[in-house]
């Protein structure tokens, strides 16, 4: 099967010889593959995959277009060549690099028309230009001497369009007057015309229009030109219309066979990085280069962020060595376009390392890069580290923004440090502080959650109850943090009321919410309290409510009603919050005494889901049991149901390894809830021979004999009810 032009094209170009006088190796990222997924129409994987560098990157005209000689190398006049367009009768040179458009007020015929310019400005933005325009150029007789005595001049009509930039409602009147004008009093509208127009709509964001008139060029028979491509692309780009923007990238040289210039390369390697099409940002920058294309920080931010949320350190330094290459230090913007995608990967290491890097170099950090390392850092839980960003953040004096101080509260929030915290916040609620913002609901938010983790509920609603005051509306964030943490103090009427003043400002629960009220019923210290919390989730998620009352009845069978039961309040849930459902479900089973089974046969269908995969790791000399995700009810019953596991194997004399191992977590975090002292103490109420590992914190270790031991001398009926 043929090739087509636009697959050819993604890795077939000039080899860098044509443009070097001596070709210089490069070096490479481990892993990279060279040619795209389309390659492979034109020819087998394994021969393409033979061709070196040089081979594989053939001159287009050779490739593509045979009915045209390829003028030689010695022919060329040497030392900066230029691409010829052999499809074109008259060749065309296309240049890599872009003018700078002048203003409108620099422009040397503005003056006279300053009358209509005045005229249009005071017009509404949807207006028609039509009448304005033939008033201005084309006045009737008896109105006195005319303005004009003729129809606009090209250089009046390019003007007014680039006076029109900003409005491109405006620009598409302009150009549908000019296009309407009579033969006699007009001039062609040459392809500038319609890319000054498309430049309007593309700043608009208005990309339906833009390609509705690139369409419209085409058909008129009006040429695109490689600037009418590199707007398109970058106004399909910039409105995330990803796939329109590879289908005008391809149109470009297999319709009319113009070369990309700088910003059209940058732009395209950036939709290819978001559409996740690894292989063919490799490819076109290998293409590129090989044309004689010189990177510029925007392609190489692309290629940072590709290779930092890959997690590959190899493509990285590859980044750094094209840099050098080229003559081109990084800047912010590759920094900060690394710090963003290494913190998307949880490469906390890496991410400090590159920003001591950075700041040797003498690139001064801005408010996003402080912003990525805070929550790089909070993240990781690495408090030592957050608090040397915290002092050198105030030692710069920096102006932050909103997202960084909410970031640094945040970041303050997840390592615990209380008191940097509100030395942060209370300077954001000084009105003499002009450093620092004031504090938005965000802010609040975050500090609530210091409070609730710190367990110091009073100033938690008191903080909530400023923010009510103050006339800032309380977010569903601020709602749940609230409840959750007058939860945990056993304030559980204070709680409800919190919830039923949202509801009555119009709050709309998410499945969060849900998710903490469900955590209420589970903290309820009586069948009274529960009964409340109960009342008002039914006004949120009925089929919840339904689902508790079921679990404590006792006749309802596991394989008819609460199955279908749970998988419906499952599947009307967020993926992220299914799990935490289930353990709170589990702990209510245990914490209300319902019927004894019940904690067991939720935890069972909920692992038939595959919400609890890999709690379990089976080797030959050891088994381990990860319960650092559930909740204390909801571990409780793992482990019971693993000793039980285990105790099936022993009566059928199946083979058991010589070690066992459950790992809680080390809990060190200061406002870390405690599950291994938890565990522990059922543990010890059990009387299982595990106890605490020397060398792990938070594990906790048996050996086969005493397990074994411990099994033959208990009943499994008493090991599972506990």
């Amino acid at each position: 099967m043929a090739p087509t032009a636009a697959s050819a094209f993604l890795f077939l170009s000039p080899p860098r010889s044509h443009l070097h006088s001596k070709p210089r190796p490069r070096p490479r990222p481990t892993a990279t593959i060279l040619c795209s997924s389309s390659a492979t129409a034109a020819g087998s994987a394994s021969s393409t995959a033979s061709l070196s560098l040089s081979d594989q990157l053939q001159p287009l005209s050779r490739t593509l277009l045979h009915d045209k000689p390829t003028p030689a190398a010695d022919d060329r006049p040497t030392p900066e060549p230029t691409w010829v367009n052999p499809s074109r009768p008259r060749p065309t040179v296309l240049s890599l690099r872009r003018h700078r458009r002048r203003s409108p007020s620099a422009h040397p015929s503005s003056a006279p028309l300053q009358p209509l310019l005045r005229a249009i400005r005071a017009l509404p933005e949807d207006a028609d230009l039509a009448a304005t325009l033939d008033a201005f150029f084309f006045p009737p007789p008896s109105s006195g001497p005319p303005a004009q005595t003729q129809g606009p001049s090209p250089s009046d009509a390019l003007l007014l369009l680039n006076y029109l930039h900003p409005s491109w409602r405006k620009s598409l009147s302009l150009l549908a007057w000019l296009r309407a004008l009579p033969s006699d009093s007009s001039f062609p509208l040459d392809t500038i015309f319609f890319n000054v127009a498309l430049k309007s709509l593309r700043a608009a964001r208005q990309w339906p229009h833009a390609e509705r008139l690139a369409l419209d060029m085409i058909a008129s028979g009006v040429p695109l030109d490689n600037i009418t491509y590199s707007t398109l692309i970058t106004a399909a780009r910039r409105c995330r219309h990803f796939a329109k923007a590879v289908e005008w990238f391809e149109r470009m040289y297999a319709a009319d066979g113009l070369l990309p210039d700088e910003v059209t390369y940058s732009a395209v390697l950036d939709v290819y990085a978001q559409l996740g099409m690894r292989e063919e940002v490799l490819a076109l920058f290998d293409r590129a280069r090989g044309s004689g294309w010189t990177p510029d920080h925007v392609a190489f931010a692309v290629l940072a962020k590709m290779f930092g949320e890959a997690g590959d350190y190899d493509g990285i330094q590859f980044v750094f060595r094209e840099m050098r290459e080229v003559g081109i230090k990084p800047n912010i913007f590759v920094y900060n376009a690394l710090l963003e995608a290494l913190g998307k990967t949880g490469k906390p290491g890496l991410a400090r390392s590159l920003f001591e890097e950075m700041t040797a170099q003498g690139v001064e950090p801005n408010a996003r890069t402080l912003t990525a390392l805070a929550k790089i850092y909070g993240r990781a839980r690495w408090g030592r580290d957050a608090l040397q960003l915290w002092d050198r953040m105030r030692d710069m004096k920096l102006p932050a923004d909103n997202i960084l101080c909410n970031t640094l509260l945040s970041m303050c929030a997840d390592v615990g440090l209380v008191a940097e915290a509100e030395q942060l916040f209370n300077e954001m609620k000084d009105p003499e502080c002009t450093h620092v913002p004031k504090p938005d609901k965000w802010s609040y938010t975050a500090m609530i959650n210091i409070y609730g983790s710190n367990g110091d509920t009073d100033r938690a609603l008191h903080l909530f109850d400023e923010m009510l005051e103050g006339g800032i509306e309380p977010n569903i964030m601020s709602y749940t943090i609230v409840i959750q943490c007058l939860g945990k103090a056993q304030r559980i009427q204070q709680a409800v009321e919190v919830l039923e003043a949202g509801l009555d400002k119009g709050l709309k629960p998410d499945d969060r919410l849900c998710g903490c009220l469900l955590s209420l019923v589970a903290l309820s210290s009586s069948g009274e309290q529960m009964e409340t919390v109960l009342s008002s989730l039914e006004k949120v998620n009925q089929n919840l409510v339904k689902l508790i009352r079921m679990l404590g009845r006792d006749r309802v069978g596991v394989d008819d009603d609460l199955t279908e039961e749970l998988k419906g309040v499952l599947n009307a849930a967020a993926p992220e919050v299914r799990r935490p459902y289930c353990n709170c479900l589990i702990d209510i089973c245990h914490n209300h005494r319902f019927p004894p089974q019940r904690a067991r046969q939720v935890f069972q269908l909920a692992q038939t889901y595959g919400l609890y995969n890999k709690l379990h790791s089976r080797k030959d000399e050891e088994w381990s049991l990860d319960l650092r995700s559930l909740s204390v009810g909801a571990a409780k019953t793992a482990f019971d149901d693993w000793m039980q596991t285990v105790s099936e194997r022993l009566v059928q004399q199946k083979p058991l390894p010589e070690s066992f191992s459950v790992y809680t977590g080390s809990s060190t975090h200061k406002f870390a809830q405690g599950l291994a002292s938890a565990f522990a103490a059922h543990l010890e109420q059990m009387a299982v021979p595990f106890h605490p590992s020397e060398s792990h914190v938070g594990s906790f270790i048996s050996s086969r004999e005493d397990l074994v031991s411990w099994l033959q001398m208990s009943s499994s009926s008493a090991v599972i009810a506990g």
